[in-house]
């Protein structure tokens, strides 16, 4: 039975994640530090669906924190997911929190999983935001990084340190670019969420510029599929993959869908544009679909037609 830690066990890919890990019959170490970026208790709810499984150990406490020697003792693969997330937050006084969890915690369990003995791979989530406003579109890996925001800077740096224990000491490493993940468990900081308990709460939603911005949107039980691969094929090893939902839209456009699967207008309130916000996005996935067999299932209609009834069953009065 394969034994893996999850780490940023309570948060939104984490905890799908896992689920999937559970129902394949493995073992899952969940570490969660609970914090307070967004309530805590939408996390505990995340971790509510699996917590009784007897392959299931939760521990909560800062990454930093945990004697990582003794907690890999067994672990064959290590799914890196906990993050301080959230490019706009990342400006300003906040930053000492994103230093902190993306760079300082990521070495702590590089540095421990150099020795350890039983490891087969760990999986890095990294981020899109690594590009920037990429000169080219869609984005494949061997552009270079220009990341726009002190989060992307923070990713791209714990990515690259990644590397350089891949490099120096032969540690399985795998990176995994995310594109802009949606779907049930959403962080109530990220649009579709915002979007869709607005139409709920019969709000406007900000819109940042005119709107015309673009993205390749991932569902998430893709990104989860993409974990799994690239834990699992022996060609992944030192390698960074675009992971992307197969189409770039314009987000104006995702609204009106989101229009139609809500079945009310939205309305819209235009503001300035968010710095660290990249105008552009879109992935080029076919590293991804060469070396680890990746292919997008969902599309972003079924999604989003997902996440709303998610969204419904949050904040049913």
């Amino acid at each position: 039975m394969t034994t893996s830690i999850v780490t940023g066990v309570a948060g939104f890919i984490g905890s799908h994640l896992t689920e999937v890990l559970l129902s394949r019959g493995e073992k899952v170490v969940g570490i969660d530090q609970f914090n307070d970026y967004y309530d805590p208790d939408l996390k505990r709810k995340n971790v509510h669906f699996f917590a009784a499984n007897p392959n299931f150990q939760l521990i909560e406490d800062d990454i930093q924190l945990l004697d990582w020697t003794k907690l890999l003792a067994g672990v064959e693969v290590i799914y890196h997911q906990a993050a301080q997330a959230g490019v706009r937050a990342s400006w300003g006084g906040g930053f000492r929190a994103y230093t902190e969890r993306n760079i300082n915690a990521t070495q702590i369990i590089l540095e421990a999983a150099k020795d350890a003995k039983h490891l087969k791979r760990l999986v890095f989530a990294s981020t899109s935001s690594v590009y920037g406003n990429a000169e080219t579109l869609p984005t494949a890996e061997t552009i270079c990084p220009q990341p726009v925001s002190p989060y992307g800077i923070t990713k791209l740096a714990a990515e690259r340190l990644c590397w350089l224990y891949y490099q120096n000491f032969d540690l399985p490493v795998t990176a995994l670019r995310y594109f802009t993940v949606y779907g049930p468990r959403q962080r109530p900081d990220m649009a579709f969420h915002k979007f869709f308990k607005a139409v709920l709460e019969d709000q406007s939603i900000p819109i940042y510029g005119d709107g015309r911005q673009t993205r390749d949107f991932t569902f998430v039980s893709d990104a989860v599929a993409a974990n799994l691969a690239a834990a699992s094929v022996p060609e992944a090893i030192g390698e960074v993959f675009n992971i992307g939902g197969g189409s770039r839209v314009v987000l104006t456009e995702v609204i009106d869908t989101m229009e139609a699967i809500a079945g009310q207008p939205i309305r819209r309130n235009h503001i300035g544009l968010a710095m660290g916000d990249a105008r552009h996005t879109a992935a080029d996935v076919s590293k991804a679909k060469r070396i680890l067999g990746y292919q997008p299932q969902v599309s972003l209609k079924e999604g989003l037609a997902q996440e709303w009834q998610w969204i419904k069953s949050l904040y049913a009065r």
